[in-house]
């Protein structure tokens, strides 16, 4: 009997956000404020770096219910973990 390894996408996407993409896109609170500017802009309505993580995470989803990648799924996790991350220092930066 095959065992699995429950959750294994979660480290690797904890590994991915923390480091790899670290290294090539910048610090993801700084990538997702620059994205949410951008979609902020053209939409004349505003986006939060929270929901630019929720919206790329529901994208990788929709990308996965075409057909199944491993990286739709552990790219989703990502994002979900730094739209929680984004929520939080939303929260914070709206005691000051």
């Amino acid at each position: 009997m095959r065992t699995m390894n429950n959750g294994a996408i979660l480290h690797t996407a904890f590994d991915l956000v923390n480091a790899d993409r670290q290294d090539d896109y910048g610090s993801p609170a700084a990538s997702l404020a620059r994205v949410a500017a951008m979609w902020t802009a053209y939409l004349e309505q505003p986006v939060s770096s929270h929901d630019v993580a929720l919206l790329l995470a529901l994208l990788k989803i929709a990308r996965e219910a075409n057909r199944h990648k491993a990286d739709n799924l552990i790219d989703a996790a990502g994002y979900i973990g730094l739209a929680a991350d984004m929520a939080a220092l939303e929260a914070l930066e709206g005691e000051s």
